[in-house]
């Protein structure tokens, strides 16, 4: 199916291809270890089997922070594609599958040499914070080479991870990336992905949002971090000359959306039972760009990305375990709009 403006694809997600390995661990665990709470902490091979030998997994699926955004706007209703490295392993297969399963096209050649693939393990305690331990293996030696020209000119926007900024050649391929969306004349959306994400690349990350990025997601504490700035509000105005749209969230006070003097403020949606905050960021960043590729206005883009967030909440894993289309439709109905 051909889309609107004769584009195929509708998002274009390059992220970190990696393995999610979930599992319910109680504070001590956490504690004993001397393991940081909360965020994404990067470990080598070792630690990483280390850490797995100790747990008892809940599930293995395909992960990454762009390829859960694009599975989801799969879910959905949209066309998305992803470029990501895998290693030609088992659970480099594994991720083929599970995304391919989901909906979404993905293309990039494994590797036949080299680190295996990556793998998040992400333990989750009693108060459902997350604590990620990532082996970026294999998905660290994406290059250059693997940005497809045509890909990128057969979609309406391009969506890079932050994350993916901690490997040099990682680093050229999104920036080539990037170079190529504009030539082409598509969006460039940007996610900030993490807090200590923002606070080693934070120079990096201004530039790179200067020069190329149209629509930026982070949330109020890697905003904050980002300019170095503890009032939030400042940061809303700081922003709004960078880029043409900022969608921040807030957790349980919802999200802003910045596009120039114009701030819309949405609240959140009401989860009764918050059990695993895993993946939240990257459901609302599906649902805004579904929104917005539909030619829905700000707002509405923002009220589809929190139901779709809301939909994460309520369970362990950072994919959706019904249809997120008609889970939205469902919920819009009740604000009087349609999907």
């Amino acid at each position: 199916m051909i889309h609107k403006d004769n584009n195929f694809y509708d998002v274009v997600g390059i992220g970190n291809a990696i393995v999610d390995v979930m599992a319910k661990v109680g504070e001590g665990f956490l504690t004993e270890r001397e393991l940081p709470k909360g965020g994404m902490t990067l470990v080598n091979a070792p630690d990483a089997g280390k850490i797995y030998a100790e747990i008892m997994p809940e599930r293995e699926v395909s992960g990454g922070s762009a390829a859960n955004t694009v599975a989801a706007l799969a879910s959905l209703g949209g066309q998305p594609a992803f470029i990501g490295k895998v290693h030609d392993d088992e659970l480099g297969q594994e991720f083929g599958r599970d995304i391919g399963a989901a909906g979404v096209d993905f293309f990039t050649t494994p590797l036949n040499e080299g680190p295996v693939t990556g793998r998040s393990i992400v333990l989750v305690t009693p108060d459902a914070e997350r604590s990620m331990f990532t082996y970026l293996g294999a998905s660290k030696m994406l290059s250059v080479e693997d940005i497809d020209e045509e890909i990128i000119k057969s979609t309406s926007i391009v969506y890079l991870e932050g994350y993916l900024w901690d490997e040099e050649e990682a680093k050229k391929a999104m920036t080539k990336a990037c170079e190529l969306a504009h030539r082409h004349r598509k969006k460039v959306a940007f996610s900030l992905s993490d807090k200590s994400c923002v606070n080693r690349h934070r120079e990096e990350f201004l530039k790179l949002i200067e020069d190329y990025v149209d629509i930026l997601f982070g949330n109020e504490e890697e905003i904050k971090s980002l300019f170095e700035e503890e009032d939030f509000y400042k940061t809303l105005d700081l922003i709004k000359t960078r880029v043409e749209t900022a969608a921040i969230t807030r957790s349980a006070k919802g999200s802003v959306i910045v596009n120039g003097r114009t701030k819309t403020y949405v609240e959140a949606e009401v989860v009764d039972n918050v059990v695993d905050s895993t993946g939240a960021g990257d459901l609302y960043a599906a649902g805004f760009l579904y929104g917005y590729t539909q030619g829905r206005s700000l707002g509405t883009c923002a009220l589809i990305g929190g139901i779709a967030a809301a939909e994460i909440l309520g369970h362990y894993g950072a994919r959706p375990e019904v249809s997120l289309r008609g889970f939205v439709r469902n919920r819009l109905k009740a604000y009087g709009k349609l999907l």
